[in-house]
């Protein structure tokens, strides 16, 4: 029992060593592990809560007191997927070595678990940022123009992303063309150590640079022209708007970004109005109106738009305006992302241990909680062994981010 278990345990361990060194988007991202099911085990459906940070008026001009109630929000992460590879070994194959084992069976059945699983965040993440820069049908990079990179980088500096701990995600076409811009900076001496790390390329405009073939492309509809309805149905703090008479459901998309005009940004604690329009992404079509990332916000505290000169926008504001979509109507456009460490999550805990389960085990590391469970089928002499990872994702700080568009 003992050596059977052993080898279980080798499994483990070469299983999760595989799989973290073959996350990229994944270990740039914060990567919480939930400590609280360690002896029980988690179920599918469970949730974990993240406080929001809270959120001040500034009082001007007075000495007098104003106090403000403490608004703290959360926001919930449901533990809901449950991905895995299935494996069968005869008794013999199991009596190989560890690293014939590895190479033989654990590294291709785990390299292709986290790679499915690592593509099916940053897509679904992709989609809920609503920033972006770049100029469509233009690569970036082209003739060493690497303004969306810079730009990008002023989108985090100017929602007050925390300067440390930024990353981006390029495909390998269009890092070829920005190394070609700037590879008299790649690899400096100090960075040579970090070249290990997989996809990573370099730094630039303070960011970590690296290569990921998984990032999105968001393909748009025929129709990318349109108004807001003559009452678009905003709500102070609300997410829709809706669209749907010169927007029919059909050739809404989820994850096209868009702006508004005469909604303006605004800066996070000033309220004062940036010089360009805020931007929005689709989260969800509907018959009537479409959900949207960021809310609108049009006053107090967490106010994110306003008019041209910062003054409080109204509902009606919105109404009868003008949507100006990012690209061409029927093509298709990878989407590259920047991004500070803190604007997504990615939660993993542990599954449980069955009760009648005598070779199964779990094992954590750096956030990454892996369930590696064998058994036996006494009919042809094989074991059955089965690798499974419970997680759960979302992204907390869309303003953290922003794509960089081809």
């Amino acid at each position: 029992m003992s050596n059977t278990l052993t080898t279980i345990d080798m499994v483990a361990r070469e299983a999760l060593r595989v799989a973290h060194e073959n996350l990229n988007y994944l270990k740039t991202i914060d990567s919480s592990y939930d400590s609280q099911y360690a002896k029980s085990g988690c179920k599918i459906g469970d949730t974990l809560r993240v406080r929001n940070p809270n959120q001040y008026v500034r009082r001007t001009g007075s000495r007098v007191m104003d106090v403000q109630d403490q608004a703290e929000t959360t926001q919930n992460i449901t533990v809901a997927t449950q991905d895995g590879v299935d494996m069968k070994f005869n008794s013999a194959e199991l009596t190989l070595s560890i690293d014939e084992l590895s190479k033989r069976y654990i590294e291709p059945a785990v390299k292709v678990l986290v790679a499915g699983i690592e593509g099916d965040v940053l897509q679904a993440q992709s989609k809920l940022i609503p920033q972006y820069t770049g100029t469509a049908g233009t690569v970036v990079g082209a003739s060493a123009n690497l303004n969306a990179i810079t730009q990008a980088r002023a989108k985090l500096n100017q929602q007050l992303a925390p300067a440390g701990n930024r990353s981006a995600m390029f495909d390998s076409v269009t890092m070829g063309t920005i190394s070609n811009g700037i590879k008299g900076i790649f690899n400096p001496q100090g960075e040579l150590s970090k070249s290990f790390a997989e996809g990573y390329i370099g730094r630039y405009a303070g960011l970590e640079l690296f290569e990921n073939e998984k990032t999105w492309a968001l393909a748009n509809s025929s129709d990318v022209t349109a108004d807001t309805n003559a009452d678009a149905l905003v709500t102070d703090g609300g997410s829709s708007i809706a669209v749907h008479t010169l927007l029919a459901i059909g050739v809404q998309t989820v994850g096209s970004v868009f702006t508004l005009a005469g909604v303006y940004d605004v800066h996070p604690e000033t309220k004062a109005a940036y010089s360009h329009l805020k931007q929005f992404t689709i989260t969800a079509t509907g018959a009537v109106s479409v959900s949207v990332s960021p809310s609108t916000i049009l006053t107090g505290a967490k106010k994110n738009v306003a008019s041209s000169t910062g003054a409080d926008l109204a509902v009606s504001d919105f109404n009868a305006k003008t949507l100006t979509f990012y690209g061409s109507a029927s093509t298709s456009y990878r989407q590259n992302i920047a991004y500070s460490k803190d604007f997504a999550t990615f939660v993993t805990a542990d599954l449980p241990i069955m009760d009648d389960a005598l070779k199964c085990v779990r094992r954590v590391q750096d956030g990454l909680s892996l369930r590696v469970w064998q058994g036996s089928d006494i009919r042809n002499d094989e074991l059955l062994l089965r690798i499974d990872i419970l997680y759960g994702n979302k992204v907390l700080r869309p303003e953290w981010a922003c794509r960089i568009n081809n």
